[in-house]
């Protein structure tokens, strides 16, 4: 059984080696201890603070193997991007162009420099191990860090996006940087991730990055090919989103050019999915009747004792109650007749 609960100080030696394995972009965790303990101690800082807006506030959720207690994959999601500051993207746009005088109209693919996604939560950091891949578990673990906004929508931003790592070469380098980053900041790929440590709001970008419209039809064919486009290790989440409701037509990242995925909650299959009950100590399975059990993220109610779970139950859309097991409602910390959110897996 798994869990899926906020990230604790003595997790730092498991994220410390999750960190260690090779991820392409700069979207997941930070590669230093010191960086790891930060984004630790912001999180537990986040999830103890009483919030009205969304401001800095970073929520670190990490998927534990009950059985061995190891830590099989990491979540986080940002309250608002570029709280400290504006968050970056490229927006998709078509230029049109017209010669009244040859008779010649046409539309031009560009990329402009904007700012829309400043204040929006932001999901990010998402890896699960070789063994989850593919798996609920790893639904869980996606699916979690909305299911913390349904319960605390105060929380957090009407709207969501997630920046997903782009398509590198054998040698860690994109295309996409090399036509057009590598340009304005004369370094590779890999060294640009160390300077700017994953960031979209820092003074450089504005200072560097190119104001005008960038006409796509001039960049070289290769760095064309990659915008949009996922790393092959990152297509589990994008399944996962895309399930879930978001899309990926309007907007990449100004480093890689990754597919930048967003959606208003309205959008998304757990916050409209969502079902609020009370739980109930389940009976004996030989008493359940002969139902086909369902099977439901569920998570605990309260935003200050946040923990998820995989549960199989009956189709809870006609009941009042969800019957759980007691080793469920444990893991939960929670005690019979407390409120859970339930949402479909």
């Amino acid at each position: 059984m798994y869990v899926v609960r906020p990230v604790e100080l003595a997790d730092i030696d498991a994220l410390e080696a999750l960190a260690a394995v090779p991820m392409p972009g700069v979207h997941t965790l930070p590669k230093t201890r010191e960086k790891i303990l930060a984004m630790i101690e912001g999180s537990i800082a986040s999830f103890a603070a009483q919030v009205d807006i969304a401001s800095e506030e970073s929520y670190l959720l990490v998927l534990e193997n009950l059985t061995d207690h190891s830590i099989a994959g990491t979540a986080a999601i940002f309250a608002a991007a570029g709280s400290n500051g504006t968050y970056f993207s490229f927006r998709n746009d078509v230029i049109q162009q017209v010669s009244r005088d040859l008779n010649i109209s046409h539309s031009v693919h560009a990329l402009t420099l904007c700012s829309e996604l400043t204040g929006y939560s932001q999901l990010s950091s998402f890896y699960v191990g070789e063994r989850e891949q593919g798996s609920a578990e790893a639904a869980l673990l996606s699916r979690a860090r909305l299911m913390f906004a349904v319960l605390a929508p105060h929380r957090f931003s009407d709207r969501f996006f997630v920046p997903l790592a782009g398509v590198t070469d054998t040698n860690s380098g994109s295309p996409f940087w090399d036509a057009l980053g590598r340009k304005f900041f004369q370094m590779d790929f890999l060294d640009a991730e160390r300077v700017i440590g994953g960031a979209r709001n820092r003074t450089l970008i504005v200072e560097l990055m190119p104001h005008y419209p960038v006409y796509v039809p001039l960049l070289p064919g290769d760095a064309q090919a990659a915008m949009g486009q996922i790393h092959p290790s990152g297509e589990l989440a994008f399944n996962l989103l895309t399930a879930e409701g978001f899309e990926a037509d309007d907007y990449i990242d100004i480093f890689d050019g990754g597919p930048i995925l967003q959606a208003h909650k309205n959008s998304l299959r757990t916050f409209t999915g969502a079902l609020q009950r009370r739980a109930t100590v389940a009976l004996d399975a030989r008493d359940r009747g002969r139902e086909p059990p369902v099977r439901y993220a569920i998570s605990s109610g309260t935003e200050h004792n946040f923990r998820a779970v995989i549960a199989d139950c009956a189709a809870l859309e006609a009941q009042v109650t969800v019957a759980l097991p007691a080793e469920v409602l444990g893991t939960l910390n929670i005690a019979d007749g407390d409120t859970v959110i339930c949402v479909r897996l």
